[in-house]
C-alpha cells in the first residue's frame, strides 16, 4: 500500500503538471478525498523532477540535436540562442514573485492560498480565463517569429502559477493564445518555459524541507519519480496532439466541476 501511494502521488503529478488543470491543486485535494496523506513539500518537491526529466527528454531534439548541431555550434546554440534567452526572460517574472512570497509571505499564503476555498474560487477564474483564451482568434506567432516580449508576457501570466488551482501550463498556454500564439507552439513553449520553473520550486522546496526527505525512503521516492517521469511523458504528448486540434474546452469544463466538487466538499 505505501509503493501504491507513491505511485499514485507520481501519477497526479506526471498528468496534471502539464494537462491544463494544476497540479498542485490536485495534489492536495485528491489525496484528501481518498482518506491518504498529504504528499508535503519534500515529496512533491522530489517527483517534480521527474516532470523536468520528461520535459527534456521529449524535447531533447530542441535543445541537444547533436547531429544537428556539432560541438562547437551546439555550445553556442544552447548558450546563445533566441529561444533559450526567451526561456530566461519568461522565468524572470516567477522568479521575483516566487521569491518575494517565499520571504515575505510564506505563513498567509500557506494558510489562505492553500485552502480549498480558494483553490475552488481559482479553479473557477481560470475556467473563465481558458475560455477567453479557447475563443480568441486563431494567431500566428510562434517559436519561431516570437519576440522577447511576448516571452516576457507568457512569463509574467506563469507566476501567477505560484498560487495552487492556476495551473502553469494553464495560464500559459491561455495567456499566449490571447496574444496571438498558434496553439501547438502555445503548448510547446509553456512546456519549454516550464523547465527552469518547475526546476527552482522543486529546489526552493526540497531545501525547505530537506530534514523530511530522509524520513522519506529512497525506494518509494524513487517509484514516485519514475512514475511521475512516465505519467509526463504521456501528458506531454496527449496534450500537444489533442489540444492542436480540439482547443481547451474539455479543460474548462473539466475546472468548473473541479471547483464545485470542492465546494460541495468543504
Amino acid at each position: 500500500m505505501e509503493y501504491l501511494k507513491f505511485v499514485l502521488y507520481g501519477l497526479i503529478q506526471g498528468l496534471t503538471e502539464f494537462i491544463p488543470v494544476s497540479s498542485t491543486a490536485h495534489l492536495k485535494v485528491i489525496p484528501l478525498f481518498l482518506g491518504i496523506d498529504d504528499p508535503g513539500s519534500s515529496l512533491s518537491a522530489t517527483i517534480q523532477f521527474g516532470s523536468v526529466l520528461a520535459i527534456i527528454w521529449y524535447f531533447r531534439n530542441d535543445f541537444f540535436n547533436l547531429r544537428s548541431h556539432p560541438s562547437k555550434k551546439y555550445f553556442e546554440y544552447l548558450f546563445h540562442g533566441r529561444l533559450l534567452r526567451s526561456i530566461l526572460i519568461g522565468t524572470i517574472p516567477i522568479v521575483l514573485l516566487g521569491g518575494s512570497i517565499k520571504i515575505f509571505l510564506s505563513t498567509f499564503f500557506e494558510n489562505f492560498f492553500r485552502s480549498n476555498l480558494s483553490i475552488a474560487l481559482v479553479s473557477f477564474l481560470m475556467a473563465f480565463f481558458m475560455y477567453l483564451a479557447d475563443s480568441s482568434k486563431r494567431g500566428s506567432i510562434n517559436i519561431k517569429n516570437h519576440n522577447y516580449s511576448d516571452s516576457f508576457l507568457i512569463g509574467f501570466f506563469q507566476a501567477f502559477a505560484i498560487f495552487p488551482g492556476f495551473s502553469r501550463s494553464g495560464v500559459t498556454i491561455s495567456s499566449a493564445l490571447i496574444s496571438g500564439w498558434e496553439r501547438r507552439d502555445a503548448a510547446k513553449f509553456s512546456f519549454l518555459l516550464g523547465m527552469p520553473a518547475i526546476s527552482l520550486a522543486a529546489i526552493v522546496e526540497f531545501i525547505s524541507s530537506f530534514n523530511d526527505f530522509f524520513l522519506l525512503g529512497f525506494i518509494p521516492l524513487f517509484v514516485g519519480f519514475i512514475t511521475t517521469f512516465l505519467s509526463s511523458l504521456l501528458a506531454i504528448d496527449f496534450l500537444l496532439k489533442y489540444f492542436s486540434s480540439n482547443g481547451l474546452k474539455i479543460f474548462i469544463i473539466y475546472r468548473v466541476i473541479f471547483g464545485i466538487v470542492i465546494l460541495l466538499n468543504l
